[in-house]
């Protein structure tokens, strides 16, 4: 399997195509005091809007993200994934897999990758961070077809050896819980996996306590109130690709929704959104200059062709598993009991804050989890 270094380009034809898009996009009605409940809310957008066309700079941001060492593997023939790939200075360094999801891109990591190689103290692990991207996502290949999270799990297990590491941990967060879990349930190679949301379900949910039924009146409400977009990603992605491929405003609209609406914030309001400008812009300019927005949403069509998220009854997850539970995640945890029908779960973190892009929303509290359910793990 070959290696090569990989830069990030900046794409100018595609910039400037995103640009004149943005300058010709006209605003439309949206019902009065809607804020962000009947979708992406319209102040917001013009707002990020005029921001994007006069104070937002792709070229700047590009060369930040290229300060990570990056490279684009071979892990099957003619399919490569991208990924940053640092390695630690520290010889008792860990190989960590770090893994994001949808809408997410490896933005969500930027802030914490260099953190995790070089820690502040030698009391605090090291890690040889690999943080690829998706299949079909960014400078990832792109599938024939769609592909699954299982599927894209056995991918990633072979791209650590590639790379030079025949034992690793595993961090995940909204498909990259799910792709986690089945890492957990099939590689040899995994020693560890700690997850910031509840991706593979136990075969076995049947509420057997109040605060599990709870729970589970509260997962049916999500799932009524913010899945529309899983349910048309996974059965028509190609209709709505027709749409976004073609509106530069469409996929940030499609996307900022979604960073709102699964986050901690605190209201509807402009000055309430929980991430700032530079950052969302960056990860709506990686799916725009990649064009990559329809292929990102083929694994959702994957996953229904694989069969879902359930872990298979005769199955359990027995590899060592750590929970970080944020209360506002999308994919929020139900209590202990529940999730270890299906996980070996040995250490768990009821979080104070935070929501679903843990590791963007909540650096500190992120990095402090990872490295106690490290430092906790045996050698080897």
């Amino acid at each position: 399997m070959s290696v090569e270094p990989f830069t990030i380009p900046v794409a100018a034809e595609e910039a400037d195509w995103i640009r004149r898009r943005v300058e010709e996009f006209r605003f439309f009605e949206e019902p009065a005091d809607a804020g962000w409940s009947y979708g992406a809310n319209r102040a917001y957008l013009e707002a990020l809007r005029d921001y994007w066309l006069t104070q937002y700079d792709w070229p700047a941001w590009v060369e930040r993200l290229n300060r990570h060492p990056q490279v684009r593997i071979e892990v099957e023939p003619g399919f490569r994934l991208h990924a940053i790939h640092r390695r630690s200075s520290r010889a008792d360094a860990r190989p960590l897999l770090i893994a994001h999801g949808w809408p997410g891109s490896i933005l969500e990591f930027d802030a914490i990758v260099e953190r995790l190689a070089e820690p502040e103290s030698l009391d605090t692990p090291a890690f040889h961070v690999v943080a690829p991207s998706l299949p079909g996502y960014a400078w990832s290949d792109k599938p024939e077809r769609p592909i699954g999270p299982r599927t894209v799990a056995g991918l990633y297990d072979r791209l650590m050896p590639a790379l030079g590491y025949d034992r690793y941990v595993y961090q995940g967060g909204d498909w990259g819980c799910v792709i986690g879990g089945w890492i957990g349930l099939d590689s040899a190679r995994v020693a560890a996996i700690h997850l910031n949301g509840f991706g593979l379900r136990p075969a076995d949910m049947r509420p057997r306590t109040p605060q599990e039924e709870k729970w589970l009146a509260w997962a049916i409400n999500i799932r009524a109130t913010e899945t529309a977009y899983l349910q048309l990603q996974g059965t028509k992605p190609q209709s709505l690709a027709y749409a976004m491929m073609d509106s530069p405003m469409g996929v940030a609209a499609w996307l900022v929704e979604k960073f709102a609406g699964w986050s901690d914030g605190k209201g509807p309001a402009v000055e309430d959104y929980p991430f700032d400008m530079d950052r969302m812009l960056t990860n709506i300019m990686i799916y725009l200059t990649s064009r990559s927005f329809h292929t990102a949403t083929w694994i959702y069509a994957g996953m229904f062709r694989e069969g879902g998220f359930n872990i298979p009854p005769d199955r359990r997850i027995e590899v060592p598993t750590g929970v970080a539970a944020f209360p506002k995640d999308l994919l929020a945890f139900p209590p202990r009991a529940m999730v270890e029908r299906g996980y070996n779960v040995v250490h768990w973190t009821d979080m104070p804050r935070g929501g679903h892009f843990a590791s963007l929303e909540e650096p500190e509290l992120f990095l402090a989890d990872v490295r106690k359910f490290a430092a906790a793990l045996p050698r080897g």
